[in-house]
């Protein structure tokens, strides 16, 4: 399913559809690692990767020449935008879990005293599924694929953002290690 979604979208076989698939391959592998080890969780395997695979849709609107993207918007609204192509798509459940990908979440409070290109609304995961993604794509950069973060280095690209994303995240480590 996902499949056409992104030929849809990405059509041509550049580089932008290259880095897509390869860093969302990257995050979809690690949320099926996550759930083979965590059967307790009761993820549903089909759907986790399926939303990994599409939590960075978006990203074809925005402006971030470093990464072939060259739209645009600013690059902090690729979830946002990615969580409307999906819910046009007819995938609810997948727009949400684009739409809370970024960052540890994004809080309203954060929208507003930073003044952020977003929507003025809580965008933090809140499903098992929402916070998965979200956790597992924080160990791999666009802009350096071959790279894999540590837990350690991870938190650390949280801390300009707030402590509060920090806490989260390694929240989350606690529950999918």
């Amino acid at each position: 399913m996902y499949q056409a979604i992104i030929e849809k979208y990405y059509p041509e076989d550049g580089a932008l559809r290259r880095l897509l698939l390869s860093h969302s391959r990257q995050v979809a592998d690690l949320c099926l690692d996550v759930c083979r080890r965590h059967p307790e969780l009761d993820i549903d395997q089909v759907f986790i990767e399926e939303a990994a695979m599409l939590h960075d849709i978006g990203i074809r609107w925005c402006h971030a020449p470093g990464i072939y993207c060259t739209g645009d918007e600013p690059y902090l609204r690729h979830g946002i935008i990615g969580g409307r192509v999906l819910r046009d798509e007819g995938l609810p459940r997948h727009a949400r879990v684009c739409e809370r990908h970024s960052g540890a979440g994004i809080t309203r409070r954060q929208i507003e005293e930073r003044q952020l290109p977003l929507p003025l609304a809580d965008w933090l995961p809140e499903t098992l599924d929402e916070q998965l993604v979200c956790y597992t794509d924080k160990f791999f950069s666009k802009s350096h694929p071959e790279r894999v973060l540590t837990v350690e280095q991870a938190a650390h690209s949280l801390e300009p953002f707030g402590n509060d994303g920090v806490e989260r995240f390694l929240h989350w480590h606690e529950l999918f290690k």
